[in-house]
């Protein structure tokens, strides 16, 4: 069996770096991105061995992000399964928000994804086979207060995600996204252990996710077992959202 090749954005940390573990130990080749974490990423493909290498870029850009999948192109010859995991975020009022700090985040969280997927999808499409995979936040489902911006962008990647899997369905491709608790990561270093033990007692399993939560729930949907799944929203969230 040919051996399939995942790109994951932002896979430096957090849920990327987990995916990127995981990816690997069940015998993918994986394609690190990051942007400024290069030490950190060096460090995940150092772990996962031959079947790995590491590109940095930024996802708003567009051409920063075919440099990054020619390098996959020249190291594994095709990506199978690309998961849009980069992300940045703010917490603060919605008043108080800058103008250019609004911008870049919809630049990496909307315009990123727009990025990597039409980037990815013209050989998907004439192979008629692939897999896109994109990481959203139940924020993007019920928004949360002091993260306007964030929430936006994150609702956003879940109308493109159900958008796009109508578009391409006939050309063999799945489009899914999986939609975040509140998970154990940098991302989230923000908040106070008090603020942490609150969230994880309104979570009805109570307890916050770990990344592994998360990257389960991707290698099932990059897997064959997800083959009629597409345009799917699949919370990982501990019950939080119901």
């Amino acid at each position: 069996m040919r051996q399939k090749t995942v790109w994951i954005t932002g896979a430096s940390r957090g849920i990327g770096r987990q995916a990127a573990l995981d990816f690997g130990r069940q015998g993918w080749n994986v394609v690190i991105h990051c942007h400024t974490h290069r030490e950190e990423a060096e460090a995940v493909r150092q772990s996962i061995g031959r079947n790995a290498i590491v590109t940095a870029g930024d996802v708003a850009s567009r051409e920063e992000v075919h440099a990054v999948y020619q390098k996959a192109l020249d190291a594994f010859g095709r990506v199978d399964v690309l998961i849009n995991n980069a992300a940045v975020a703010s917490q603060e009022l919605f008043t108080e928000m800058q103008e250019e700090n609004w911008r870049r985040i919809f630049a990496v969280n909307v315009e990123g994804v727009y990025h990597c997927t039409q980037t990815v999808l013209p050989d998907m499409i004439r192979r008629r086979e692939g897999k896109i995979v994109n990481i959203s936040s139940m924020w993007g489902q019920v928004g949360a207060s002091c993260e306007v911006c964030y929430s936006a962008t994150k609702a956003a990647v879940i109308g493109m995600t159900k958008a796009l899997a109508k578009e391409v369905g006939l050309s063999g491709i799945q489009v899914n996204c999986v939609a975040p608790g509140v998970i154990a990561t940098e991302m989230n270093a923000h908040l106070s252990g008090a603020d942490m033990q609150a969230l994880a007692e309104d979570t009805p399993l109570g307890r916050l996710g770990a990344p592994e939560d998360i990257s389960r729930a991707l290698l099932f949907l990059a897997s064959e077992d997800a083959d009629f799944i597409t345009g799917q929203v699949l919370g990982v969230n501990g019950g939080f959202v119901i």
